[in-house]
């Protein structure tokens, strides 16, 4: 199978998942395998919350929604373009993490479009969905069967691995998988840096940015760099429109359970019944929680988060700052936009 067909398959996916979408499910013509498909993935949408409480309706297709954005065949020959793969195909060994929903799609679709054979071990939290997707591939295009393989025992025979996880698991990752080529990814976050400046619109869309996925995944904006005196309660008053987040029951555990937490350590906090605000200089904010620290001058700030990259996923902000995405956008990464910043397909192209 040619790199024209593994393209032409991911675009049709991308035309398949574009049934599914925030707006509603809904069955359109023409689609190929839809009669076979359709309701499989209908079914499993609905499910997916009694395998794993975070993953509600609205995530899920929030997720199918970007990728059927993302895998058109413009899109995909664009990224591609620049890599020239190796006709002999190797293994690879993808070790998905199950923060979010489809949050090991890109691995998996990398290993796929370089023409390399895919050995996936999916964390528990999410492993319905990529297997179904791998049904309908390799209906619609032949070709991938033998591709693809799952295990949920120790991995063997492979030739590479991508591995991502926290960091204690990166650890046992370096220490199992350190003698083949890799990639291995630790704990990151998206921050945020804003200056008062921003708009109203701005702040708002920053509120898609904190609370998509419940703020689990690693392009959430887990916390804030902002001036001295900065304004919180118009923060506060443009990410309003997420209040309900509350009423779910999960999430409210979450923020009574820190608020008590931080109560009785006596830590000065901001928040509004939804969110809790906490002056912290880490990275990493529990759930519920946004974190922010202040600055003097914007390139102190630079030179800070320069130096402390490997934390961060990436920066939204409209200053001048390397790794920055728009409001709004960080769920949103293009094909090219790479976890870490390390380039995939540059990896498998070298294998």
């Amino acid at each position: 199978m040619n790199l024209s067909k593994r393209i032409a398959a991911f675009d049709t996916l991308g035309d398949f998942l574009s049934q599914f979408s925030r707006s509603g499910i809904e069955r359109k013509e023409n689609i190929s395998q839809n009669d076979l498909f359709f309701d499989a993935f209908k079914m499993q949408i609905n499910r997916a919350k009694e395998y794993n409480g975070w993953f509600t309706r609205d995530n899920i297709l929030y997720a199918f929604e970007s990728w059927s954005e993302i895998l058109k065949k413009e899109n995909l020959e664009k990224w591609v373009s620049e890599y020239r793969f190796k006709e002999k195909p190797k293994t690879v060994a993808v070790i998905m993490a199950g923060n979010i929903p489809l949050v090991g799609f890109h691995d998996f679709l990398s290993v796929l479009i370089s023409g390399n054979h895919i050995k996936a071990k999916q964390s528990s939290n999410d492993k319905h969905f990529i297997p179904l997707i791998t049904r309908y591939l390799e209906k619609i295009e032949p070709g991938f069967k033998g591709m693809i393989s799952f295990s949920e025992d120790k991995l063997e025979n492979f030739d590479a691995v991508i591995a991502t996880g926290s960091n204690n698991t990166a650890r046992y990752f370096e220490y199992y998988f350190g003698k083949y080529p890799n990639i291995i990814r630790k704990n990151r976050n998206a921050v945020a840096v804003l200056s008062g400046d921003e708009t109203d619109e701005d702040l708002k869309r920053l509120g898609e940015d904190i609370f998509l996925y419940f703020g689990l995944g690693c392009r959430s904006v887990a916390k804030i760099f902002v001036p001295k005196a900065y304004d919180f309660d118009r923060l506060f008053k443009n990410i309003y429109s997420y209040k309900d987040l509350i009423e779910y029951k999960k999430y409210e555990n979450n923020y009574d359970y820190n608020k008590a937490v931080y109560l009785m350590s006596k830590f000065k906090l901001l928040e509004n019944g939804f969110l809790i605000l906490k002056e912290d200089p880490s990275y990493s904010s529990p759930i519920a929680t946004l974190f922010y620290e202040y600055y003097d001058d914007a390139d102190d700030l630079k030179f800070k988060l320069q130096m402390e990259r490997d934390q961060i996923q990436c920066i939204v902000t409209k200053q001048d700052i390397d790794n920055k995405v728009d409001f709004g956008k960080t769920q949103k990464p293009e094909l090219w936009e790479y976890a870490d910043g390390v380039d995939t397909l540059e990896f498998l192209q070298g294998l």
